[in-house]
C-alpha cells in the first residue's frame, strides 16, 4: 500500500507549502497552515494531446448570441436589486457574514416566501426542528420548503435528484464534506472540491444554488480566496450588534453592479425590509445641537441622508485622539489636515470622534463637507441649521470638488423636506426647477461663512 502524499495548506488564501510555516508568504497570516492529503489522479495524460471528445469549440465573438438572464424573483426587493434584478437561473451565490447576523433568517425568509416554487433548504448547524422554530417566529409558512439535516454531498445531491427543487439553499458551505477528501469539514480542499460539485450541479440542472458563509476574525469569508472567484456572486451580510439594522452588500457581481446596498431592519420576527432608509437613518432634529450635519451620500443606485456627528474636546493626554465609526479613518485625518492648513483650526490638541449614525459605513466621497461641517460646529459649539444638507468632495487646497450623480441626491434631500443644498459651483447650473435652494460655492471657507457668518 502506497503511502499516503500530505500537503501543507493556508486556511485563510489557500496556498500552499512542502512543510508547516508559521507565517504565510502570500496572505502573510500567522499560524494557519494545515496539513492535508493530497489526493492525486490515477490516470493522466498530456493536455496537448487530441481528444475527439470535445464538447466546446471556439466561435467568433460577432457569433454568440447575446441572450437575457431569465431571474427569479425573490418577493424581497432588497434581496432583488442586490442581485441585480432577481436571482438568476444556475447561478452560485455565496453570502458571508458575522455569526447571528442574520443570514439563516434571511435564507429562511426567501425559502417560504417563494410558495410557488419548491426549495429544499439544507442545514449543516441546525436540525428541522431548529429551524421550524425560527420558521414560526417569522410567522410565514410553505407548503414547498423542504428541509433538509445533512453534511454528505453525496447525499445532498441523492435528495435533490428525487425532489427536484426549483432553489438550493446550503447552511454552511464550511459544514458540508465530500467522502472523496480526506480531510476536515471546512479545510482548504474540502470547501474547494464541495463548491466545484456544487457549480457544476447549478450550471447543469439550471438551478440556483444559495451558500451561506462564515467570516473569520478580519471580516472576509473563512476558507481559501478561491471559493469567491468560483462563485457567480457574493454578498456581504453585515451590521452592528448594537444596532437593529443590516446592510447586504455586494461585493462580486457577474450579473449586475456591485454597488447596490439592502438594508433590513432586525425584529422578533425576522428581517423587515426598509423601504425609505434616509427617513430612518436621520434622527431627531427637535433638539438643536452642535456637531451635527447631514451629508448626501450614494450607494448604487439609492441615495442615502446621512447624519454625521462630531465631537471635538481638548485632549487630555499628550496624543490626541482620532476615532471614527462607520467613515475611514485615514480620510478622516485628511479633512482634519485640511482644517488645520486651510482653515487654521487648532485640532492639534483636541480629540476628534466621528459617527455615522444608524450603525451603517459610508465610502463615499460625497460626504466629505458634512463632515468637514460638522467638525468645524462642534469645535466652535455653532449649531447648523436642520433645513441645510451637504454634498461634495474636499480636496487638498480645501476647494469643493463636483460627484456623480448629484441630481439623485438633490431630489431626496427635497423629499426630505430640506430647503438648502450646499455643493460644488458648476453643479449648480443647467438645474431643472426645484424647490430646494442651491447654494453653489468653490472653497471649504464659503461653506462655513454661508452657515455662521
Amino acid at each position: 500500500m502506497s503511502k499516503q502524499k500530505t500537503s501543507f495548506f493556508c486556511q485563510s488564501c489557500g496556498a500552499s507549502a512542502a512543510k508547516w510555516v508559521g507565517k504565510c508568504p502570500s496572505c502573510m497570516e500567522w499560524n494557519t497552515y494545515v496539513e492535508e492529503v493530497v489526493i492525486k489522479e490515477t490516470q493522466e495524460k498530456a493536455l496537448w494531446k487530441e481528444d475527439a471528445s470535445l464538447k466546446s469549440v471556439p466561435q467568433l465573438v460577432q457569433d454568440v448570441l447575446s441572450e437575457n438572464h431569465d431571474r427569479i424573483s425573490s418577493k424581497d426587493e432588497e434581496l432583488d436589486r442586490v442581485l441585480g434584478g432577481g436571482i438568476v437561473r444556475g447561478s452560485l451565490v455565496l453570502i458571508g457574514g458575522e455569526p447571528g447576523i442574520g443570514k439563516s433568517t434571511l435564507m429562511l425568509q426567501v425559502a417560504v416566501q417563494l410558495t410557488q416554487l419548491k426549495m429544499l433548504y439544507v442545514s449543516g448547524e441546525e436540525s428541522p426542528h431548529q429551524i421550524k422554530m425560527r420558521a414560526d417566529r417569522i410567522g410565514v409558512h410553505s407548503e414547498k420548503c423542504y428541509l433538509l439535516s445533512e453534511t454528505d454531498l453525496s447525499r445532498i445531491f441523492q435528495h435533490a435528484k428525487k425532489l427536484r427543487p426549483n432553489l438550493l439553499i446550503i447552511d454552511s458551505i464550511q459544514t458540508i464534506h465530500s467522502q472523496h477528501i480526506e480531510s476536515a469539514p471546512g479545510s482548504v480542499s474540502q470547501v474547494k472540491d464541495c463548491t466545484g460539485q456544487l457549480l457544476k450541479y447549478a450550471k447543469e440542472s439550471n438551478i440556483p444554488v444559495f451558500l451561506i458563509g462564515h467570516i473569520n476574525k478580519e471580516g472576509s469569508i473563512a476558507g481559501p480566496k478561491v471559493l469567491e472567484h468560483m462563485v457567480d456572486t457574493v454578498l456581504q451580510f453585515e451590521g452592528d450588534r448594537n444596532h437593529v439594522y443590516r446592510i447586504l452588500r455586494t461585493i462580486k457581481n457577474r450579473f449586475g453592479s456591485t454597488f447596490e446596498l439592502g438594508i433590513y431592519q432586525m425584529r422578533y420576527e425576522g428581517l423587515m425590509q426598509v423601504k425609505n432608509p434616509s427617513e430612518i437613518l436621520l434622527s431627531d432634529q427637535s433638539v438643536d445641537r452642535s456637531g451635527v450635519a447631514i451629508g448626501a451620500s450614494i450607494e448604487g443606485n439609492r441615495p442615502l441622508m446621512v447624519e454625521v456627528q462630531a465631537l471635538v474636546s481638548p485632549a487630555n493626554y499628550g496624543t490626541p485622539q482620532r476615532t471614527a465609526t462607520g467613515f475611514d479613518l485615514k480620510r478622516l485625518h485628511m479633512l482634519l489636515a485640511v482644517l488645520e492648513k486651510r482653515l487654521g483650526l487648532k485640532l492639534g490638541a483636541q480629540d476628534v470622534f466621528l459617527n455615522i449614525t444608524g450603525g451603517i459605513r459610508v465610502d463615499d466621497p460625497s460626504i466629505d463637507m458634512a463632515v468637514c461641517a460638522a467638525i468645524y460646529s462642534s469645535y466652535h459649539d455653532l449649531i447648523i441649521s436642520r433645513e441645510a444638507c451637504f454634498v461634495g468632495e474636499i480636496g487638498l487646497g480645501g476647494e469643493v470638488r463636483t460627484v456623480n450623480r448629484f441630481e439623485s441626491r438633490i431630489k431626496e434631500a427635497e423629499k426630505l423636506g430640506f430647503s438648502e443644498i450646499f455643493l460644488a459651483n458648476n453643479e449648480g447650473s443647467n438645474k431643472e426647477k426645484t424647490k430646494i435652494t442651491l447654494k453653489n460655492v468653490n472653497l471649504l471657507r464659503d461653506v462655513l461663512a454661508h452657515l455662521f457668518g
